[in-house]
């Protein structure tokens, strides 16, 4: 049983995920901007290429650990991304990074079961980030999707 809880992001846990961070060496893998979350945030209200986008806490212990987007189209089998992930540097290199992904494989099955593929991109001097999806069992799609290499997996 996991540990790791998703829960959405709300008008109650908006600031928790706004004090989360990576450290520098690791600020242009997520996200353009200081703190990480916050162009997350905004696009779950702006919706590029008018998906649903849907803000994540990771939490373990009752603490927000993590965060990511769930970027996706209603009733599409293949059209769901995970966009903005990250674990904050006080929690990584403890597991929680696989099992968050592990957690949100079971989520989707259960809340979008006509899903049956996630994509996200890694940036292409990210080695570390392409070790940890592809040991999850992510393959790389050999396309790129906003000038990274894109990665998926099926299940």
């Amino acid at each position: 049983m996991s540990q790791v809880i998703l829960k959405k992001i709300t008008s109650e846990n908006w600031r928790e995920a706004i004090e989360l961070s990576v450290s520098v060496e690791q600020q242009r893998f997520v996200a353009s901007v200081t703190p990480p979350a916050a162009i997350a945030l905004a696009k779950a209200y702006i919706r590029p290429d008018g998906r649903i986008v849907e803000p994540y806490g990771v939490y373990k212990q009752n603490q927000m650990v993590g965060f990511f987007n769930l970027h996706y189209t209603p009733a599409s089998k293949e059209d769901y991304w995970l966009f903005h992930f990250f674990i904050d540097q006080r929690f990584q290199r403890k597991g929680i990074g696989a099992e968050t992904i592990n957690t949100l494989i079971n989520f989707i099955k259960e809340f979008h079961p006509n899903c049956h593929r996630i994509r996200l991109t890694v940036h292409p001097n990210n080695d570390a980030g392409i070790k940890f999806y592809t040991k999850l069992g992510f393959t790389s799609e050999n396309t790129l999707t906003y000038g990274e290499p894109t990665y998926s997996i099926v299940f």
